[in-house]
């Protein structure tokens, strides 16, 4: 991931970001931090980049002309092979009080960026002007002033870049860290075991995984609730939300594990009645017992913003709501799928264990069997480690692989048609759903409604059908 920083100290944030876990994945490659000085674009002769502003006030004003030429630099570098200028905007993050409040929700949105522009203001602030022109978000670290925007830059950039796949070590440790599921991080120890006459927990010592999981978890409530009850009530209304969508299980699973794996955030609710976003995506998904409880979703704020956007999804359970949604809102069908989850325990056997995550370098290889995908989206996944490689051939190429997608269930399930019926499907998908229980997750996929293949696969492996389907739908 690419970071360009338009700054008037440009070392503040060199020394800064370079150092410990950003400064290795900079090395590796993983990550790149582009300052760019601002003063290196005035046309003053005495290097000025900040004037009176009109109409009088106290203070000085950093002026349009060097700000936005500094940014051209930035854009003239992002130009295809023909030299034409990307078509697509870079998204330029201005650090502002005046700001949206900055959160671990939007750190995982923006980490999905391939490139992130940050634009650090000083004095009064920058002439209006050149913000309408270059600015798609504007974002705040807190309600109060500092000298200037390097500090608050280097500390979203701190938080975006950790999430990136692969800056840290143990995968798993940006996911079960504070605000992990609205829930704060649990007490943690290291040796000696005995401090200052303070014992280490004895269940920490007991090596039960189990019950270590339980402790954690309890401790984690605990802690919440007292030190922030705000997030503990987001916490206690999402479980009341999966006990009620349970009682339908194999229909809502996906609305279950998203919220269960702190994937989604609630845009509106009304009762038990529930629309989802998944976190930094366009990906929607209803629950409502009636299309008039829909119906009121949707003429909510929330639902309201949503139905602004272009080119969004959503899903729905419900003959009824999907047509509502078709006839007063003008979505449309995307796909009709059937949904499947495996709810056992135990994990399953993997008859073909030459299995791997993919990386950016498949992405020719799976991008020419996975038509009907954006290669952006593949890209994050292959990032993301979300790919899975089978290997039996003897060129050392995949013979197939399978994924998860950013909204949880599996996919994108491909073998070679030399390599198939011989147990390569049964393999990735089994590794993916041991994957999964390893991390308490229940697995689950949804099969295009004609896919006869692979429903005998999961039926094969399992899994649990729904006999209801399901809708995709579609608003451009």
């Amino acid at each position: 991931m690419k970071f360009h920083v338009l700054t008037l100290f440009p070392e503040m944030l060199e020394h800064g970001l370079h150092q410990s876990i950003l400064g290795r994945a900079v090395e590796k490659g993983q990550l790149s931090f582009h300052m760019v000085n601002i003063r290196d674009y005035t046309q003053d002769k005495h290097g000025k980049v900040d004037d009176y502003p009109y109409g009088g006030g106290a203070g000085m004003l950093m002026q349009a002309q060097p700000v936005y030429d500094a940014y051209q630099s930035v854009i003239r570098e992002n130009t295809d092979a023909a030299g034409s200028q990307m078509v697509k905007k870079l998204r330029t993050v201005y650090v502002t009080p005046q700001g949206r409040t900055f959160t671990q929700d939007m750190a995982r949105e923006l980490a999905r960026e391939e490139e992130l522009v940050f634009l650090c203001g000083h004095y009064e602030g920058i002439d209006e002007r050149v913000l309408e022109e270059i600015v798609t978000d504007y974002v705040s670290i807190g309600d109060y002033v500092l000298t200037g925007g390097e500090l608050p830059a280097m500390v979203m950039i701190d938080a975006i870049a950790r999430l990136v796949p692969g800056v840290l070590h143990n995968e798993e440790s940006a996911e079960t860290e504070s605000f992990h599921r609205h829930l704060l991080e649990y007490p943690q120890y290291s040796r000696p075991e005995v401090w200052h006459g303070r014992q280490v927990p004895e269940v920490l010592l007991s090596g039960n995984h189990r019950q270590i999981a339980a402790w954690r978890l309890e401790q984690s409530l605990a802690r919440t609730g007292e030190r922030r009850p705000d997030l503990y009530l987001q916490y206690q209304n999402e479980q009341k939300l999966i006990e009620t969508l349970a009682k339908q299980k194999r229909k809502y699973i996906h609305m279950m594990e998203l919220l269960a794996r702190g994937r989604a955030h609630i845009v509106c609710q009304n009762d038990r009645n529930v629309l989802l976003q998944v976190e930094g995506s366009r990906h929607y998904a209803l629950y409502a017992e009636s299309p008039e409880a829909a119906e009121l979703l949707l003429e909510s704020p929330g639902g309201v913003e949503m139905l602004q956007q272009k080119q969004l999804s959503l899903t729905v359970c419900q003959e009824r709501i999907r047509e509502l949604l078709q006839r007063r809102y003008g979505f449309e069908t995307e796909r009709v799928c059937f949904q499947a989850c495996y709810t056992r325990k135990e994990p399953l056997r993997v008859p073909c264990r030459k299995i791997r995550p993919l990386t950016e370098a498949d992405l020719s290889y799976v991008a020419s069997h996975c038509r009907g995908y954006e290669e952006a989206y593949l890209r994050r996944r292959l990032r993301a480690g979300a790919l899975l490689g089978i290997f039996t051939g003897t060129e050392g190429l995949p013979t197939g692989f399978i994924g998860l997608h950013e909204d949880g269930d599996m996919g994108m399930l491909y073998v070679e048609r030399e390599y198939q019926r011989q147990g390569l499907a049964v393999s990735l998908e089994s590794w993916l759903i041991n994957d999964q229980l390893k991390r308490g997750e229940i697995p689950y996929c949804q099969i295009a409604e004609e896919n006869d293949a692979v429903v005998g696969l999961q039926k094969k492996l399992g899994l649990y059908l729904c006999q209801e389907p399901m809708w995709k739908l579609f608003l451009g």
